[in-house]
């Protein structure tokens, strides 16, 4: 038996940072879903495009603002990596490397035989079952070495102590798991869907396999903003309608091309997705929700929903993926 000394003031925040908003999310245990204390910040138009941060200097004193404001200096904390720029890719590696020799064969062969669209990545690992009498399989997790650096210099700058880097798949993927377990022998489509962005993940046995980043041409002037009393972003579209539906239409139809793909050109038409589980923080994501009930024939979950039947004490939906991300061992 050991006692744990992870105390209030040295648990571990948790923190996404995405083009429009900062998040943060302190859990009561890395076991529960129960948030003890949250907060957001809402990010000026050209400060991060598209996960690329365009102006460090600016975006570091906000950060330094909020770890201020949230009471939450020299806390350890757990962050994404910007979707863009992952990459999850199947490998196939000799059957005689043994597992802790798995990542010293990867470092060799980026670059000759495993090739990325980028240089110096950070990257790991998940081996798969399969393979054959001569192979393993696994499964490559990569991103620009340059990107994650420098948003562990951005928690550094502002005095926090970056110890886990995660993926927003996998950890929206950890929370819906929490609420609703998922059947292992099912194969799902995860739909992030954010204010100008949405991430499509399908996962087989929970995990991922497949994913797309997919961006809407949206005028982001046009989402107006308020923060509550409880620090809390909404935001009020002031232009057409038409403007936001139209690129979602557009969003569901690569949606379908990617259910498509993975049945046919992935599997020969032997698998497909038979469920999708949606969320994200985009302000009319319940009216997403039921377009999406309309135009898949297949049965959907909605994130938000079976957090409710569950915990009487709601959240905001935007907080979710920080939930996912707490839930992560450091």
């Amino acid at each position: 038996m050991a006692f744990n000394l992870n105390f209030a003031k040295n648990r571990t925040v948790n923190i996404t940072i995405k083009d429009h908003a900062i998040r943060y999310v302190e859990l009561k245990n890395v076991q529960s879903s129960i948030i003890q204390r949250m907060g957001e910040y809402y990010l000026p138009v050209g400060l991060i495009k598209e996960g690329k941060i365009l102006d460090f200097d600016t975006l570091s004193t906000i950060l330094e603002q909020c770890v201020s404001e949230w009471k939450i200096p020299k806390r350890m904390v757990r962050f994404l990596v910007p979707d863009p720029f992952v990459v999850i890719r199947k490998v196939m590696i000799p059957k005689d490397i043994r597992v802790d020799e798995i990542k010293g064969y990867l470092y060799m062969e980026i670059g000759s035989s495993i090739h990325l669209p980028f240089e110096d990545p950070v990257f790991d690992f998940h081996l798969l079952d399969k393979g054959n009498s001569e192979t393993n399989e696994l499964l490559l997790f990569a991103a620009p070495e340059t990107i994650v650096r420098e948003y562990i210099d951005l928690f550094e700058e502002a005095k926090l102590k970056p110890v886990v880097a995660d993926i927003s798949s996998l950890a929206l993927n950890r929370c819906f798991n929490q609420l609703d377990s998922v059947q292992a022998a099912e194969n799902y489509i995860m739909i992030q869907c954010d204010l100008q962005t949405v991430n499509v993940c399908i996962f087989e046995k929970n995990i991922p396999v497949i994913m797309r980043h997919l961006t809407m041409d949206i005028d982001r002037g046009k989402w107006e903003h308020s923060l509550n009393s409880d620090s809390v972003l909404s935001f009020r579209y002031s232009g057409d309608r038409e403007d936001i539906l139209f690129p979602l239409e557009e969003i569901y139809n690569e949606i379908e091309k990617v259910m498509n793909f993975y049945q046919f050109s992935l599997n020969q038409g032997k698998a497909q997705v038979q469920k999708l589980l949606v969320d994200g923080d985009h302000p009319w994501l319940d009216e997403i929700y039921h377009h999406m009930r309309k135009r898949f024939a297949i049965p959907i979950t909605k994130l938000s929903d079976l957090k409710e039947s569950q915990d009487a004490n709601q959240i905001p939906h935007q907080f979710y993926l920080n939930v996912g991300l707490g839930l992560k061992e450091v």
